[in-house]
């Protein structure tokens, strides 16, 4: 089992920047592909990046390429979600996920894993 907590959400205005945390236990992360996927109120939950292992990411979603990187850091169980250039758009609920083997996966049904989310609200 692993168990997955993500903090570092919080409100921030429009143009600022956060850094999302995923911090995992019960497994080492290094075995395992992670994402981070997104919640807005009246939505459906979308993936905003997945890495792979021992690396490879990729960023699905138009709207997040070049504001957005995700990285992690096997030593600390860590994955991470720089996120730039907010956008009021991008206020939701983030999730962080894993799922056993190397390869990125995007969607929901391919992680096994997840967080209980933290909030980025972002302000115009």
């Amino acid at each position: 089992q692993v168990q997955l907590v993500e903090s570092g959400g919080g409100l921030v205005q429009s143009g600022g920047s956060l850094r999302l945390s995923c911090v995992a236990s019960g497994r080492t992360l290094s075995t395992y592909a992670a994402g981070w996927f997104r919640q807005a109120p009246g939505k459906e939950r979308e993936i905003v990046a997945a890495v792979g292992w021992p690396g490879g990411s990729i960023y699905p979603t138009n709207s997040v390429r070049g504001r957005f990187t995700i990285s992690r850091d096997n030593a600390k169980n860590t994955v991470y979600l720089q996120m730039n250039s907010l956008k009021p758009e991008d206020t939701a609920v983030y999730y962080c996920a894993a799922r056993a083997g190397h390869t990125v996966a995007t969607t929901r049904a391919q992680y096994d894993y997840w967080g209980q989310g933290t909030q980025v609200t972002v302000s115009s």
